[in-house]
C-alpha cells in the first residue's frame, strides 16, 4: 500500500484484508492457504508452495509485478485479481488473472492446476448469488498485527455508477448483491464481538434488506459502523432502524458541496443542497459522520478548499476523508481523460488519491495538491477538532480517539502499538468506545 502524506503504519494496520481471507475460506478446508499481508510483514518467497493469488489494487500493481516476477523465476504460477485486474485487464506479467468475483473464478483456477490446464484469464461471467459469497476464513487472522478484525460484508458492489469509481467499468456493470441475512449473522457470531464495521461498498444499496438486516440484528446489541450514499437522507424510517439497532456512525461520499461539480461525475444521489439536511439527520439521531470529499472536479477552482473546510467545521462533521481526484484505469473517468489528453502521469503507484496525475480545468496541479494538504491541515487542528466536537458527550470518547490518536497524533500511537501489539492498542479502544 502506498503511504500518502497524512498516513502512519496505522493505516495498513487498521484491518485484514477480506477479499485474501474470503479466498482462503473457499479452500482452507481442503488445501493448505497461506496468507501473507505485505503491507504488515515480509513475504517468505522460499515457502514451498504450489500457486500464488496476489490481490491488486492500482496503487501497488508495480509491486504486484516485481513480486510475481520473483515466484514466477522459481516456476510458480502467479494468479493476479483484485480491484484493478478486474477492472483494467493486465496478462502479460502474470500466469493467469482473476476478474470479478473469486467464487465464480478460483474454484476454476484450482481445478485448472490440478489438471495442468492453467488458462490466462478466468472470467466471473454470470451474476454471482448472495448464498454462494463465501464468508472469510476469520481463524487465520493473526490479530496481534491489526488495530481491528471485527469487519464483515454484507453485500457485493454498488446500484450507482459514478465516473470515477471502478462501478463505472463495464466489469462492474452487472454487480450487486447482497448475502443471505442467516449468513451475515453467522459471521457476526463467528467473531463474536459487540462491535462491528461492516465493510461495503454501499450498506443501503437495497433499502429493503438492509431494512430487514437491522431489524433482525437489533436483539444482538451491536454497536456497528458502515458505509452509504447520500441518498439516505431520503430513508428517515430505515434510518431510524438503523440508529436503533446500534449504528454508531456512517461513512458518506459527499465529495463536492458543487452540484455542478457532481453532476459532471454522474454521482447523481448526491444532491448537495440536501446535506444541511441530511448532517442535521444523522446528528439528531446521534450518528456520527465521516465525510469523503474529492478535490479536483473540473467546477473546482482554489476557492473550494477554505469554503469546504468552513461547511465542515460549521456542520461539525465528526470525520473527513479527503481525496485527489484520480482517475483509476478502466473508469470511465479515465477513458474521458485519456482521450482529451489529460492524464499526465501514468506511473501507477501515484494513483493513490494523493498525487495530481491529470491537467485540472479551475486551478493549477500545485495548487490542487497543496490545496488537498491544507483540508487535512485544517480541519485536523486541534482548534478545529475542539470546534467539531459532538454535542452529545457518549461521542466525545470515540471523536477524540480518532482525531487525536489515529489521525493528529497516528505516528505516537503507531509507536505505542509497536510496543504493545495493534490488536491490545485496538482492544483498549474498542473498550473506551463502548
Amino acid at each position: 500500500m502506498q503511504m500518502r502524506p497524512m498516513d502512519t503504519k496505522l493505516k495498513t494496520r487498521m484491518a485484514p484484508s477480506l477479499g485474501l481471507l474470503t479466498v482462503a475460506g473457499l479452500f482452507e478446508k481442503k488445501h493448505r492457504v497461506i496468507l501473507s499481508n505485505e503491507n504488515v510483514e515480509p513475504i517468505d518467497f522460499e515457502e514451498p508452495v504450489d500457486i500464488v493469488g496476489i490481490s491488486v489494487t492500482v496503487d501497488v500493481m508495480p509491486r504486484a509485478v516485481a513480486i510475481a516476477r520473483r515466484f514466477r523465476k522459481k516456476g510458480i504460477p502467479v494468479v493476479a485479481g483484485g480491484i484493478h485486474i478486474t477492472a483494467c485487464s493486465q496478462a502479460e506479467e502474470f500466469d493467469a488473472l482473476s476478474i470479478g468475483l473469486a467464487e465464480h473464478t478460483w474454484p476454476d483456477i484450482i481445478a485448472d492446476l490440478q489438471a495442468g490446464r492453467l488458462k490466462k484469464v478466468y472470467r466471473c461471467k454470470e451474476k454471482v448469488s448472495g448464498s454462494e459469497i463465501a464468508s472469510p476464513a476469520y481463524h487465520l487472522i493473526d490479530k496481534r498485527k491489526y488495530l481491528y478484525c471485527n469487519v464483515i460484508s454484507t453485500s457485493r458492489g454498488c446500484p450507482f455508477r459514478c465516473d470515477f469509481c471502478y462501478n463505472s467499468s463495464s466489469a462492474y456493470q452487472n454487480i450487486y448483491v447482497n448475502r443471505p441475512i442467516k449468513d451475515v449473522l453467522s459471521d457476526i457470531k463467528t467473531i463474536n464481538k459487540k462491535h462491528v464495521m461492516f465493510i461495503d461498498d454501499n450498506f443501503i444499496g437495497n433499502p429493503g434488506w438492509t431494512r430487514k438486516f437491522v431489524r433482525a440484528i437489533k436483539p444482538l446489541k451491536l454497536k456497528w459502523n458502515a458505509a452509504v450514499s447520500a441518498n439516505i437522507v431520503d430513508m428517515p424510517d430505515l434510518l431510524d432502524e438503523m440508529a436503533e439497532s446500534g449504528c454508531q456512525s456512517l461513512f458518506i461520499g459527499f465529495e463536492s458541496l458543487n452540484a455542478k461539480a457532481l453532476a459532471g461525475v454522474h454521482k447523481g444521489q448526491n444532491k448537495s443542497d440536501q446535506y444541511e439536511r441530511l448532517v442535521k439527520a444523522l446528528h439528531d439521531r446521534g450518528i456520527m459522520i465521516n465525510a469523503s470529499f474529492v478535490f479536483g472536479l473540473d467546477e473546482d477552482d482554489v476557492t473550494t478548499f477554505r469554503s469546504t473546510i468552513d461547511w465542515i467545521v460549521s456542520h461539525r462533521i465528526e470525520t473527513v476523508t479527503s481525496h485527489i481526484l484520480t482517475p483509476y484505469p478502466g473508469t470511465a473517468l479515465y477513458q474521458r481523460f485519456l482521450e482529451s489528453g489529460r492524464i499526465k502521469d501514468f506511473n501507477l503507484s501515484h494513483y493513490n488519491t494523493a498525487h495530481v496525475v491529470f491537467e485540472p480545468l479551475g486551478m493549477t496541479k500545485q495548487e490542487l495538491y497543496q490545496g488537498y494538504l491544507q483540508v487535512y491541515r485544517e480541519v485536523y487542528s486541534f482548534r478545529n477538532i475542539l470546534r467539531r466536537c459532538p454535542k452529545s458527550k457518549k461521542q466525545w470518547m470515540p471523536y477524540f480517539l480518532f482525531n487525536f490518536f489515529y489521525r493528529k497524533y497516528g505516528k505516537f500511537t503507531e509507536k505505542l502499538c509497536e510496543r504493545i501489539t495493534y490488536e491490545r492498542i485496538g482492544r483498549i479502544a474498542e473498550k473506551l468506545s463502548y
